[in-house]
């Protein structure tokens, strides 16, 4: 197995790959990594959980200088949630580099700010195609100094509908720039941007030996869908899961369902704004729900450690989608369960997406049941711009409402917000003593989410 240390990378980064116990690379990293530290173009078929981003990210950073606050290098994902986990291992693999500016500039919130923070000038940017090219189009985003674009999941961005957008991005950047893609799948409409924007690619490919085994693909047969989901997740023992739908349409009418019989689930589609999308994945990341109804907005970039199983309550349409979806579970080396559900009358198209499972009839006689969630969120209008810190929230929650360390569950700080889990059975009466409480000092605004 090929080690970090064979390649020409600088000091910091061999430090922060050690700080961060990376030693041994994946297959897509010992193929594309000498290629992309030799400057030239890359092609490499990459599956999600693959180790892609550290493979593209040490290339971007070997080759940055820190001293120039121009923007050096670009990097398009197809979501948001995919942007923010590209900037957070950048991030982390800077730290021993120091100054290294990184901003995402996605869609769903203000533009204002954005404009703002590239005044003040940025080593890297992380974004989605439509509002990087908002921003080159009104002269906020200066590309004169970029020496490398990274289309990440190029697949699904093409699949979003952005390859307008991303051919106008790149006519943006100095044709001198160096042209990384990562896509798992290379549907013919890719051609166009490797025919016409990248320079005699290298093309890599590696199994991913990780992911593939460890997913139990399972597909059956039922006409009542509904009901069958309680009687899976009772067989299958799961206790938390994605229940992916084809359309946004189909989600909600799936989540009105649910929650007219008694569960409570939560939904994930591009028609939500952004908080909303970002709070939703944060309570089934907390366990305040178990289960998360979700279009292919979800399918890719959101990383949900210990997903038990994903559902397909619909068919997927092309059998791209179903690879990404069932990439969900599984994950860092843990076994996971993909589970289809099928109308007799789907067959033949279910047949079609040519899996390694043969659909079987739903067993008879299992009793519906359907997991609770354990927890409840509590968000507090202020974040690390307030200098609260995670510290503090327990603290309070500790002298103000009588809980225990390991009462309180998992914490999350953004800028301006926090949310913190507490237990489900007494979560109303603890809200209730927690609300008028001061933390550090302060009373800030808390609401009960859910």
């Amino acid at each position: 197995m090929s080690t970090f240390d064979t390649l020409a990378l600088r000091s910091p980064l061999k430090e922060a790959l050690k700080r961060l116990d990376f030693t041994t690379m994946t297959p897509i990293q010992a193929t594309a990594l000498p290629v992309i530290l030799d400057k030239k173009d890359c092609i490499a078929q990459a599956a999600t959980g693959s180790g892609k981003t550290l493979a593209f990210g040490l290339g971007v950073l070997n080759s940055i200088n820190p001293k120039s606050f121009g923007i050096q290098s670009l990097i398009l994902c197809p979501t948001r949630e995919l942007a923010e986990q590209v900037a957070k291992v950048l991030r982390s693999l800077a730290s021993e580099i120091g100054n290294i500016k990184i901003l995402t500039l996605c869609g769903g919130v203000p533009m204002k700010g954005q404009i703002h923070s590239l005044k003040h000038g940025a080593h890297i940017i992380v974004g989605t195609p439509g509002r990087v090219l908002k921003l080159l189009q009104t002269d906020a985003l200066d590309p004169a100094q970029i020496q490398t674009v990274v289309l990440d999941e190029a697949d699904q961005m093409i699949d979003m509908g952005f390859i307008e957008d991303i051919t106008a991005i790149l006519g943006f950047t100095p044709s001198s720039r160096q042209n990384l893609l990562f896509s798992a799948t290379f549907p013919s409409s890719i051609q166009t941007i490797t025919s016409e924007f990248m320079k005699d690619p290298v093309m890599v490919t590696a199994e991913h030996s990780i992911s593939k085994p460890k997913i139990e693909e399972i597909a059956y047969f039922c006409d009542n869908k509904l009901s069958a989901i309680g009687q899976i997740l009772s067989l299958h023992h799961i206790t938390n899961t994605i229940i992916f739908c084809n359309t946004k349409m189909e989600a909600n009418a799936l989540y009105e369902e649910l929650k007219h019989i008694g569960i409570h689930p939560l939904t994930l589609h591009g028609d939500m704004e952004q908080f909303e999308r970002n709070e939703a994945i944060l309570q089934f990341r907390n366990l305040s729900v178990p289960i998360l109804v979700a279009t292919d907005v979800a399918g890719r970039g959101i990383d949900i450690e210990g997903l038990d199983a994903i559902i397909n309550y619909e068919v997927p349409i092309q059998n791209e989608r179903y690879t990404h979806r069932i990439g969900r579970t599984g994950r860092a080396g843990k076994t996971g369960i993909a589970i289809t559900l099928i109308s007799h009358y789907q067959r033949e198209r279910f047949l079609e997406l040519n899996r390694p499972v043969s659909p079987q009839e739903l067993p008879k006689n299992i009793q519906e049941e359907f997991p609770e969630s354990l927890m409840r969120t509590i968000c507090i209008d202020a974040g690390k711009k307030e200098k609260l810190r995670a510290g503090d929230i327990v603290g309070a929650l500790i002298h103000e409402c009588g809980l225990t360390q390991q009462d309180i569950g998992k914490i999350d700080q953004f800028d301006h917000l926090s949310y913190v889990a507490i237990p489900r059975e007494n979560g109303e009466n603890i809200y209730k003593k927690f609300i008028n409480k001061p933390i550090k000092g302060k009373i800030f605004r808390k609401w009960l989410l859910d």
